[in-house]
């Protein structure tokens, strides 16, 4: 890590991030960012498909953007550079926290931080889409926060949301913006058909709120125990026949059986001599092979001017 903070990567290249080197500290950072999305879950007004909870890329970190409450607003921003929480309200209100420590302490701060601000808020206090979950305020099991870690899983994250707003550009129809899930941990776009869809009868809370449309949908995340390596990943949904047979780039790229999803392992694409359009290689196919079995055409996608 070089001066200021900084991650420093040969000719500005893509940083590698191995998972084991920094899975505590994801760990942490996961159950940190849980505690903001649970505010949006909490305030904001539900969305379909649940556009309000996630959390957005800055130039710093992540926020969860401005959230309301009452007439007053406010958001929550971690910023990953200068390691420390930071809310701001509408009415010109800032409480600061730095970063660090265990998930009990954090948890018990930011309601006392939105509390000195006239903000008197209850959330969830269950982590959703973990195994094993433990609440907010008796978690003092994850407490490890290395800053060049999480420096360096920043720089990786705002690289990939740049490419990732380059592809969601080229879709003339709906789609989300460019979002990340804290549950799941992992940065995504979805693109609709318009069609929609009944979830399974059996359907988990997550799921059946939604699962009710089809989309195609892509995405990276930095990995977890199931999968100890970051990855590209994409998929249609509900998923066609066929899919599995799928031609898609760059060569690296595959279908999973297991995930139920195409892979492109980060490692290897940050390999190749232009990694930037390898990820755009797997995008577009991904996309192009399941919109072609799904029946969405190619109208739906544009060149956007310069």
């Amino acid at each position: 890590m070089g001066p200021s903070g900084r991650v420093n990567a040969p000719d500005g290249g893509w940083p590698a991030l191995p998972y084991e080197d920094w899975r505590e500290t994801k760990d942490t950072l996961h159950m940190y960012m849980q505690v903001l999305g649970k505010l949006r879950l909490a305030l904001s007004p539900p969305e379909p498909q649940w556009g309000h909870v996630p959390l957005y890329v800055t130039a710093r970190g992540l926020t969860t953007s401005p959230i309301p409450i009452g007439l007053r607003a406010f958001d929550a921003e971690l910023d990953l550079l200068a390691h420390e929480l930071v809310i701001r309200s509408s009415d010109g209100r800032v409480e600061r926290r730095p970063l660090g420590g265990d998930v009990a302490s954090f948890y018990s701060d930011v309601i006392g931080m939105l509390q000195r601000m006239g903000m008197a808020v209850t959330i969830s206090l269950v982590p959703s889409e973990v195994s094993d979950p433990i609440p907010f305020p008796e978690d003092r099991t994850h407490d490890t926060y290395t800053a060049e870690h999480v420096v360096r899983f920043f720089r990786v994250l705002s690289m990939v949301d740049v490419v990732m707003k380059e592809h969601r550009a080229k879709f003339q129809g709906r789609t989300t913006p460019v979002q990340f899930f804290w549950g799941s941990f992992d940065l995504a776009v979805t693109r609709y058909s318009g069609r929609a869809v009944e979830p399974p009868s059996d359907a988990g809370v997550i799921r059946r709120l939604g699962g009710d449309a089809e989309v195609i949908c892509a995405g990276w995340w930095p990995g977890d125990q199931r999968l100890p390596h970051p990855a590209f990943f994409a998929y249609g949904y509900p998923a066609p026949d066929g899919m599995d047979r799928v031609s898609v780039q760059p060569r690296d790229a595959a279908w999973s059986p297991i995930a139920g999803e195409f892979l492109l392992p980060y490692d290897a694409a940050r390999s190749t001599s232009d990694p930037r359009r390898a990820i755009h290689d797997f995008l577009k196919s991904t996309y192009e092979g399941a919109a072609g079995l799904m029946g969405w055409g190619t109208h739906r996608t544009r060149i956007p001017p310069r």
